[in-house]
C-alpha cells in the first residue's frame, strides 16, 4: 500500500473512531452507577487502541520513503490488531 494511501485511510479511521469515543462517553453519561464503571473501562480502552494508532500514524508520515517500505508490512499488521481490538471494545456494551 503506498504509504499516503496508508496515511489518508488511518487518519479516517482514527477520526470515526473520535466519534464512536464519543457516542460511548454520551451513553456513559446516561447510564446507571454500576454501567458507568464498565464503560470507563471500555472508554479507556478505546482510547488505548487509538492512541497506538496515532502513534504509528505519526511514524509513518516521518518515514522516509525507504523506511516506508521496509517498515509496511508491520504498519499493515498492527493497523488490523488495533482496528480488531477497537472494534472488539466497542462491542462490548
Amino acid at each position: 500500500m503506498d504509504r499516503d494511501i496508508f496515511i489518508q485511510q488511518t487518519k479516517a479511521k482514527i477520526d470515526e473512531w473520535n466519534a464512536e469515543i464519543a457516542k460511548q462517553e454520551a451513553q456513559m453519561r446516561g447510564a446507571e452507577a454500576d454501567m458507568k464503571q464498565k464503560y470507563r473501562d471500555q472508554l479507556d480502552e478505546m482510547r488505548e487502541q487509538r492512541d497506538q494508532f496515532e502513534a504509528k500514524l505519526k511514524e509513518a508520515r516521518e518515514a522516509s520513503e525507504k523506511a516506508w517500505s521496509d517498515m509496511q508490512a508491520g504498519f499493515e499488521a498492527a493497523w488490523l490488531d488495533i482496528s480488531n481490538a477497537f472494534d472488539k471494545a466497542t462491542k462490548r456494551y
